[in-house]
């Protein structure tokens, strides 16, 4: 049996799929407009030891993901400038050009940090037309109306609306001090808007309601019903998402079609950065690549998330990732030097898979991990260590590959050796480490290995 906590229910819940053992798993991609920050990245390894915890167990997963590549704007509360109009204007290119660039990047770091790619990738521009069918939909249901700017689904209409987050409308009502326009209720939300002046915009459609683009909600209904039906499994994202994204998924969702939308919600908790939540408006913190740039390796981030569960805050600093990645190195050091007798270890796998199985419970699996590895009695090590790098994928028995950026460095500053100039030699040697690689000098040339 597996246990998920369920945002929606707030209780820990043994899981039982729709379909015996096919899973409909839909995760919230990115608005690909900017690089992702090591924050984001927390929460699609979370999604990705889900996945991979499901697949351990026998489940066949159909996993969506979608991308937002028009709608998202600037604020929640929808208004603002549309995140890909204003970074394609910012930078000169085509929206297009943009989110082909950013979403590049994305499954760049899906393939650093070991991610496994969704089954289906889907972008909010290729489903107009379905995005259009859940408002005609909720159209005919009564729950939309008009203003100048938009459609707007209301949200009065609605008994069950904002129970996901455990929203006060009472409260929000009676302690609302913004200003909602033209909009009913403060909890209403864009499901069409208006192009104000049509053809300026890059991206824009024509519909039954005027010229104009979806709001940023309603493409992951549409996405997700079409692909995995009216009802399905599990539904992820960030804790962020809970009072304004998914809330409002669910409210359009389960309005157009009368039916409860998705049985399990789960949600990764913060990364951050001295006490405060990284997000891309303080700057992101890191990237993965920048990660890189100072040395570190992909797979250590991923190590130093392992070590705390998904639904508790983790607060970063390179001092914790430097530790994490002298922990990382040690187990693989260890690893690589333990033979294979061809068994299992069952005691040991029986309690790693309890506790995987009990809402992913990393920080526990990742002990009895090591305390496999400790354990100088233990029979079936590399069996047993393999199929638990099944889930934390961490390549364990992997030797890591130099960068060629790294390779080139080091033979130039060879080549330099040779013709004994020793202080361009030494000049690479300290630009190699900074790096994170050291370079040892031995007979017949150089060896470069991480430090």
């Amino acid at each position: 049996m597996i246990y998920f906590y369920n945002t929606l229910t707030r209780r820990k819940e043994e899981f039982k799929a729709i379909n015996e053992k096919q899973v409909g798993l839909y995760t919230c991609g990115p608005t690909c407009y900017w690089y992702q920050h090591i924050g984001n990245l927390r929460t699609y390894v979370f999604e990705d030891i889900l996945k991979k915890v499901l697949l351990y167990f026998g489940y066949n997963v159909k996993h969506v993901m979608n991308i937002t590549d028009v709608g998202h704007l600037t604020s929640d509360s929808d208004t603002g400038e549309d995140k890909i109009e204003k970074a394609a204007a910012k930078e000169g290119k085509t929206a297009k050009e943009i989110t082909n660039y950013y979403w590049k990047l994305f499954r760049d770091d899906f393939k650093k940090l070991n991610i496994l790619e969704p089954n289906i990738w889907c972008k909010a521009t290729e489903h107009i037309k379905e995005q259009i069918e859940v408002i005609e939909r909720l159209e005919k249901k009564g729950f939309i109306y008009r203003t100048s700017d938009g459609i707007y689904f209301d949200t009065s209409k609605l008994k069950n609306y904002g129970e996901l987050a455990r929203l006060d409308k009472k409260g929000l009502i009676a302690g609302k001090r913004v200003d909602i326009g033209e909009k009913k209720n403060i909890t209403d939300f864009a499901l069409w808007k208006f192009s104000e002046k049509p053809g300026v915009r890059q991206q824009e459609w024509k519909s039954p309601y005027g010229i104009g683009f979806p709001g940023w909600h309603v493409e992951c209904s549409a996405m997700s019903m079409k692909y995995l039906g009216e009802t399905f499994d599990i539904h992820t994202g960030g804790l962020d998402h809970i009072p304004v994204h998914h809330t409002n998924e669910i409210a359009q969702s389960e309005a157009a079609t009368g039916k409860k939308f998705v049985n399990y919600w789960l949600h990764g908790e913060f990364l951050t950065f001295k006490g405060e939540k990284v997000s891309k408006s303080k700057g992101g913190l890191f990237t993965i690549s920048e990660l890189i740039e100072k040395g570190f390796s992909p797979l250590s981030y991923r190590y130093l998330l392992l070590t705390t569960h998904y639904r508790k805050p983790l607060d970063f600093s390179l001092e914790a990732l430097e530790n994490a990645e002298n922990s990382y190195k040690r187990l693989k050091n260890i690893v690589s030097s333990l033979k294979d007798d061809g068994k299992v270890n069952d005691s040991y796998l029986h309690e790693f898979e309890k506790d995987i199985s009990n809402d992913l419970d990393m920080p526990n699996a990742l002990a009895v991990l090591w305390k496999l590895v400790r354990d100088e009695n233990a029979i079936g090590k590399v069996k047993t260590i393999k199929k638990m790098d099944l889930i934390f994928s961490l390549n364990l028995f992997e030797k890591e590959k130099v960068p060629s950026k790294i390779i080139e460095l080091a033979e130039k500053r060879e080549k330099f050796r040779k013709e004994k100039n020793w202080k361009d030699s030494d000049k690479i040697r300290e630009e190699i480490e900074k790096l994170g690689f050291i370079v040892k000098d031995e007979k017949d040339g150089f060896k470069v290995e991480r430090k």
